[in-house]
């Protein structure tokens, strides 16, 4: 597998993956800085790709212990590679495993559960490589990872995705009807939102509410200070009532 290092939380995070496979980004950070870990809690990432989202959670909450299950095994290997290279294989463990047949040791109940889950539609355009569209394709499931992670969610815990905006229907479909937090991701101010995070916590009786969320970009193209903090100061994002 062709590899890359890439730099993440200023340099703090130091991820090697896919060069011409899925490569995790501003998703993956964001996401990462949305769950509402403490030190000691146990927290399970669903498709942990080369775990970037996970070691960005590791080095934010140091202490936490994380599991992330990904289908790929050489992808598991280039996890726990990272792992160890950021220090933190002793408290972050990536695994072989379908997340759709979870074996019984990690079909028990976490303080966290978080995934970037394919969304993209089935039908379109399709990778040429194999990996990438794996990572990528929604093939019908989007709905039943939601149901797989917040089945993995103890009660008062959280249970965070994100989604391509498009697909928000979908997913509240599947969704408590309350204790739903809605974050969009908007590119810049006046323009749509491309992604949106969702976060669940389990049991919860408020009401489900939709967030003022975080732009992006300055009409230059430059980070907002708000985004820049969360992606290089590894600041956390900060959900309404999280």
């Amino acid at each position: 597998m062709s590899a890359t290092d890439d730099r993440f939380l200023g340099g703090r995070v130091i991820v090697r993956q896919s060069a011409n496979g899925f490569r995790a980004g501003l998703d993956a950070v964001m996401l990462a800085a949305a769950i509402p870990a403490r030190s000691g809690d146990d927290v399970l990432e669903l498709g942990a790709g080369a775990g970037t989202a996970s070691l960005c959670l590791a080095s934010r909450v140091p202490g936490v212990s994380i599991t992330g299950v990904e289908i790929d095994p050489e992808l598991v290997a280039l996890a726990n590679e990272n792992a160890k290279a950021n220090a933190c294989d002793g408290t972050v463990r990536f695994a072989a495993a379908d997340i759709f047949n979870l074996p019984a040791e990690w079909k028990r109940d976490f303080a966290h559960v978080f995934c970037n889950p394919p969304f993209h539609p089935e039908i379109g355009e399709v990778s040429p490589d194999a990996r990438r569209d794996v990572a990528l394709r929604d093939i019908g499931k989007l709905v039943d990872w939601m149901e797989i992670g917040l089945r993995r969610t103890m009660s008062g815990g959280t249970f965070t995705t994100i989604l391509r905006a498009d697909r928000l229907g979908e997913a509240l479909a599947r969704l408590p009807d309350r204790g739903v937090m809605i974050f969009p991701l908007w590119p810049r101010v006046n323009e749509p939102a491309k992604r949106v995070i969702l976060q669940v916590r389990k049991g919860g009786h408020a009401k489900s509410v939709l967030t003022p969320g975080l732009v992006l970009h300055e009409a230059d193209g430059r980070y907002t200070d708000a985004a820049d903090a969360i992606l290089r100061n590894g600041a956390v994002l900060r959900l309404i009532g999280a």
